[in-house]
C-alpha cells in the first residue's frame, strides 16, 4: 500500500476532494472519533446547498412500508431467514386485497410509499407483477412504488425470457416509481459466492442499476458487511458504488447496515459491534463523494445507535417502516413511529422533516 500523508489526506477530506481506496484503507485505521468528525464535515459539504441552503441543519426521514409480496425464494442466500420453499407450510403470496390493507394503513398515517420485494418465485407470472403495479398505480396515485431489487429484475428476465430492459420498463410503465438496492450485500464476487451461491453477481447487480437510471428510475445503493468479507472487500464495494454514480447518476442515497446472525445458516464467530458500524457508515460517507444522502441504519442498529450514526455521517434517519419481515426474521424487532423519530432526531440537535423517496421535503 502506498504511504498515505496523515495531514494532506485530512485536508483533501476537509476539501472535498475524492479519495483513493488506498486513502481508504489508511483511514480505516484511524480513531473512531477522527473519523466522526471527517464524516460529518463531508456531510455538510454534501448537504450545504440544499433545501434553501438550510440542508446541514436537517435530518429527513420517510413514512412508508415493506410490503414482502412473497417469502417463496429458491436462491437459498445462507445469510437470509426470511425465505421459504413452496413445500414449506408457512410460505405464500400475497393477495391484492391483502396488499390493500397494508396501503390502507399506511394512508392513514400519513405514508407516502411503499417498499415492496419479495423472494424469487419461480412460478408467479409476468402478468401477475403488471397487474399488481397497475392495481396500485390506479387506487393509490399519491403512493410511490419502491420494488424489486436488482436480482429480482434478473431473476425476472431470466424467468421470463425477456430483455432486462424490457422488463424494467414494462415495470415503470405499470407504475414503478423507483427501485431499492437490495441483493448488493457485497460487490466483490468471491465472497457473494460464498454467502448467496445462486444470486447474481456484482456486474449484474450494476447492470439493473445502469439500466433503470437509464430509464429514468432512481434507486438507492446499500452495503450488507460484517460476515465473511474483509475490510478491503468493503472499500471495493463502495469504489464499485462510487463508479457506477460516476456513469448514471441515479443513486439517491447509501444504506449499511451490519449482518445479522440468529436463525440464519451462515454464522459468524464474532458478530459485528457497534463500533464496527459506525466506522464503516463514516468512511462510506467520506469515499462516497458523489452521493448526497446516507442513512442511519437504526432497523438493525437500534434507535439510540441511529442516533448516534448522525455524527458519523448520516442526514437521513431512513423510514418509519411500518412492517418489517426480513431482518426481523433473523431476530432484530426494532421499530419506531413518526414521533419518536422526530425526538431522536431533535436529540441529536437537528431538525427532523419529512421527505419522499426523491429526498424532497414534505414539510
Amino acid at each position: 500500500m502506498v504511504s498515505v500523508n496523515r495531514d494532506a489526506l485530512t485536508e483533501r477530506i476537509l476539501a472535498g476532494e475524492r479519495i483513493s481506496t488506498d486513502d481508504a484503507l489508511e483511514l480505516y485505521g484511524w480513531s473512531l472519533e477522527e473519523l466522526g468528525v471527517l464524516a460529518n464535515a463531508r456531510r455538510d459539504l454534501a448537504k450545504a446547498k440544499s433545501y434553501g441552503g438550510r440542508g446541514r441543519d436537517i435530518v429527513t426521514y420517510i413514512v412508508d412500508r415493506n410490503i414482502n409480496y412473497t417469502n417463496v425464494c429458491n436462491v437459498y442466500c445462507k445469510f437470509c431467514a426470511f425465505y421459504r420453499t413452496e413445500k414449506d407450510e408457512d410460505h405464500y403470496v400475497l393477495s391484492f386485497e391483502q396488499i390493500d390493507q397494508k396501503l390502507d394503513e399506511l394512508l392513514a398515517v400519513g405514508g407516502v410509499q411503499i417498499l415492496m420485494q419479495g423472494g424469487h418465485h419461480p412460478k408467479l407470472p409476468f402478468a401477475w407483477y403488471i397487474d399488481l403495479l397497475h392495481h396500485i398505480r390506479e387506487k393509490y396515485p399519491r403512493i410511490n412504488i419502491h420494488g424489486f431489487s436488482p436480482p429480482e429484475f434478473q431473476h425476472f428476465a431470466e424467468t421470463f425470457r425477456m430483455p432486462l430492459r424490457e422488463v424494467i420498463s414494462e415495470f415503470k410503465n405499470a407504475g414503478l416509481g423507483s427501485i431499492p438496492g437490495g441483493g448488493g450485500e457485497i460487490l466483490v464476487d468471491r465472497v457473494r459466492h460464498k454467502i448467496s451461491p445462486l444470486k447474481i453477481n456484482s456486474d449484474e447487480w450494476l447492470e439493473v442499476m445502469q439500466v433503470a437510471h437509464e430509464l429514468g428510475l432512481k434507486s438507492s445503493a446499500t452495503m450488507m458487511f460484517g460476515h465473511v468479507e474483509t475490510i478491503k472487500d468493503r472499500i471495493e464495494h463502495l469504489r464499485r458504488i462510487r463508479e457506477q454514480q460516476d456513469r448514471s447518476g441515479g443513486f439517491t442515497a447509501f444504506i449499511c447496515w451490519t449482518f445479522q446472525p440468529q436463525h440464519t445458516v451462515l454464522k459468524v464467530k464474532y458478530p459485528t459491534g457497534v463500533a464496527e458500524y459506525l466506522r464503516t457508515q463514516a468512511l462510506a460517507r467520506i469515499f462516497l463523494d458523489n452521493i448526497d444522502n446516507v442513512q442511519s441504519s437504526w432497523v438493525t442498529q437500534g434507535p439510540e445507535i441511529g442516533q448516534i450514526a448522525l455524527g458519523y455521517g448520516a442526514n437521513d434517519f431512513g423510514s418509519v417502516m411500518m412492517e418489517e419481515n426480513v431482518v426481523s426474521s433473523a431476530g432484530t424487532t426494532f421499530r419506531l413511529n413518526a414521533e419518536q423519530i422526530e425526538s431522536l432526531i431533535h436529540g441529536a440537535g437537528y431538525e427532523p422533516r419529512r421527505r419522499n423517496n426523491w429526498y424532497e421535503l414534505l414539510n
